[in-house]
C-alpha cells in the first residue's frame, strides 16, 4: 500500500523530473546561441527524457489510485559561460537526480511497498545510463577540445528521442 511519505517523495520526484526537462531546454537554448545544433539537439532530446520520466511516474499514481500533485517549476538559476560548463552541470544534476531515486527507493522499502519499489528499480538503472551518458559527454568535450567541437556537434546532431519502453 501507498503510505502518504512515499506518495509525496513520488510527487517530488515528478516536480523533480519536470525541472530536469526545464533545466536541459535551458542548456539547448544556450547551445543554440552559440550555433552548435548538435549539442542542442542533445539536450533537446534529453528533455523529452526527462518528461517521459514524469510520465511514467504520473501513470503509476494513477494506476494505483493516488493522487499527482503537480507543482510549479522553478527556473533554472544556473548561468552558463563556457561551452562545458551545460556538461558539467548536466552530470552534477543527474547525480542529484540519482540520490532523489535513491531515497525514494529506501522509502519505499522500509514502507514495505513492492509496487512502488518494481517501477525505481527501472528508474535505478536508467540513472546509471544518465549519468553515464553525462560523463561520457564532459569526457569527449575534454579529448577534442575546442578544434573538434564543430565535429563533436555534428555528432550529436544524429540524436533522436525513443519513448521508454516501460510499461506498468
Amino acid at each position: 500500500m501507498l503510505t502518504k511519505k512515499v506518495e509525496k517523495l513520488l510527487n517530488e520526484q515528478i516536480n523533480k523530473e519536470l525541472f530536469s526537462a526545464y533545466l536541459y531546454l535551458d542548456m539547448a537554448n544556450f547551445y543554440a546561441d552559440k550555433n552548435l545544433d548538435g549539442f542542442a539537439n542533445w539536450f533537446t532530446v534529453q528533455a523529452k527524457e526527462e518528461v517521459s520520466h514524469a510520465n511514467i511516474f504520473m501513470d503509476y499514481m494513477k494506476e494505483i489510485g493516488a493522487k499527482v500533485v503537480l507543482e510549479a517549476i522553478a527556473k533554472p538559476e544556473v548561468e552558463f559561460k563556457e561551452l562545458k560548463d551545460p556538461l558539467v552541470e548536466a552530470l552534477k544534476h543527474e547525480q542529484f537526480v540519482t540520490a532523489s531515486i535513491h531515497n525514494l527507493m529506501e522509502a519505499a522499502i522500509e514502507d514495505k511497498d513492492y509496487r512502488t519499489k518494481m517501477i525505481l528499480d527501472w528508474f535505478v538503472k536508467e540513472q546509471i545510463e544518465e549519468e553515464a551518458n553525462a560523463d561520457e559527454l564532459i569526457n569527449h568535450f575534454d579529448m577534442i577540445g575546442s578544434k573538434g567541437i564543430y565535429m563533436m556537434n555534428k555528432d550529436l546532431l544524429a540524436r533522436v528521442f525513443e519513448e521508454p519502453t516501460f510499461t506498468i
